[in-house]
């Protein structure tokens, strides 16, 4: 794969480069309104969105950072997306130009005063897997193989440009307005600048790794406090292949249904006994070993659950709850879904919008087992959020509601339901790790 010399990394520059892709996007568009005249809209729109999608990716992958996190982020919504910006985006996970290797020892220089060679035994300067923040490489020290994930340069620094860059855009989609609204892309920041502070990304990993080990089927790799700085973090080599790898080949379903429960058991403990989540489960941040073991090899993106939030959220996780009209009005204001200057065609909106919503999503916490690879449940899900998403009443409606921290909660469900699904888990267990609130 070609490597890159340089990253935009000033706000003018990542500015420009955004402009650029935003002239490419309107040529596509050009062309797409020629192009239904002669042939099915259908089959211009498709060539319109695998055009789109090319030159967004392409513009993004040489910001990377934020910029590249969002789509990657983007590339999780499977039932939202386009499939030609799905296919693409999704690249963002692992899979995008590496640095080069003097960027690659420059790194080394900033943060260890030496070049890699001086440090390990060995080092290879070619990465084996790059993505949206860093990249990793595959290195020894005294007969141990290690990976070493380096941050790109200007990555931390670009977060709060990027986003204002983006924030127009996003307020537009989501159609967000009034006071309070700022909460959202804080959220998001606060996040984003967590992810590339490698120290406590350490921390967060062998926090998470210690409490987590006696799950079933789930491994961690070691991690080197001597070769790990706030940009650059050393662990132990984890054989194995990329969860999406795993998925895309023919598989056993006694593996399958493994490798699901470790994952959904992974996902409970956290959530209910740690109040702290995994918020970034995407295919690249898991492995599978080659005795079928889900080895979590990523904690930078780590959500605290505070029981404000957390009560009120499981709570309407209770089919007895969602169906009594009263209690369920009652959350939803808890959890500011609902607001006191609401206008009642608001109210009843939605009302019956989140009522619609966590009947169908909450579906998995109504029984003892659940059956992941069933597509009648997901293609629900595509069409509900497809039905709301073309509502003219809700682009009408203030998009400014619902706590702060439903953004990387729902990012979790979402990201773990896909995960399940790619994985056709049938009979997970799902209450092995809940607690009674």
């Amino acid at each position: 794969m070609k490597t890159i010399d340089s990253i935009p990394t000033s706000k003018i520059q990542r500015a420009t480069k955004l402009i650029q892709t935003g002239a490419k996007v309107g040529v596509n568009y050009v062309k797409y309104y020629g192009e239904k005249l002669i042939t099915s809209e259908e089959k211009a729109k498709e060539n319109l969105n695998e055009s789109n999608a090319e030159d967004i990716y392409n513009g993004l992958k040489t910001m990377k950072g934020s910029a590249l996190k969002v789509a990657q982020m983007l590339s999780m919504e499977k039932s939202i997306l386009p499939r030609s910006y799905v296919e693409k985006f999704s690249l963002a996970q692992f899979s995008v130009p590496p640095l080069s290797a003097p960027l690659v020892v420059k790194s080394f220089k900033n943060y260890f005063g030496k070049h890699p060679s001086e440090i390990f035994d060995k080092f290879n300067l070619t990465s084996i897997n790059a993505a949206s923040i860093g990249q990793v490489h595959k290195a020894e020290h005294n007969g141990e193989k290690l990976a070493v994930k380096i941050q790109y340069p200007g990555i931390a620094e670009s977060i709060s440009s990027d986003l204002a860059l983006v924030k127009p855009i996003a307020m537009r989609m989501f159609n967000i307005k009034g006071k309070n609204s700022e909460r959202y892309f804080k959220e998001v920041e606060e996040k984003l600048t967590e992810e590339t502070n490698y120290s406590l990304e350490f921390e967060q990993s062998i926090e998470i790794a210690e409490a987590c080990k006696s799950i079933p089927n789930l491994k961690f790799p070691k991690y080197y406090k001597e070769f790990s700085s706030e940009r650059i973090l050393t662990m132990s080599w984890m054989d194995g292949i990329h969860l999406s790898e795993y998925t895309n080949k023919p598989t056993d379903q006694k593996t399958a249904n493994k490798l699901g429960q470790a994952l959904w058991d992974f996902y409970m403990f956290q959530i209910h006994h740690l109040k702290k989540v995994h918020a970034d489960p995407h295919p690249g941040n898991f492995l599978v070993s080659n005795t079928g073991e889900l080895i979590v090899i990523d904690f930078g993106c780590m959500k605290t659950i505070p029981d404000g939030f957390y009560i009120p959220y499981f709570e309407l996780a209770k089919k007895e709850n969602i169906e009594n009209p009263l209690y369920f009005e009652q959350k939803l204001y808890e959890l500011e879904i609902l607001r006191e200057d609401d206008s009642q065609e608001e109210i009843v909106f939605f009302k019956k919008l989140f009522h619609e919503m966590l009947s169908l999503f909450t579906q998995p916490f109504h029984q003892d087992e659940f059956d992941f690879s069933d597509p009648q449940f997901f293609e629900q899900i595509a069409e509900l959020g497809s039905k709301y998403a073309k509502s003219s009443e809700l682009k009408e409606m203030n998009g400014n509601r619902g706590s702060k921290h439903f953004i990387y909660i729902n990012r979790t469900f979402f990201g773990l339901y896909n995960l399940m699904f790619d994985l056709k888990a049938k009979n997970v267990k799902i209450n092995n790790y809940s607690t009674k609130l």
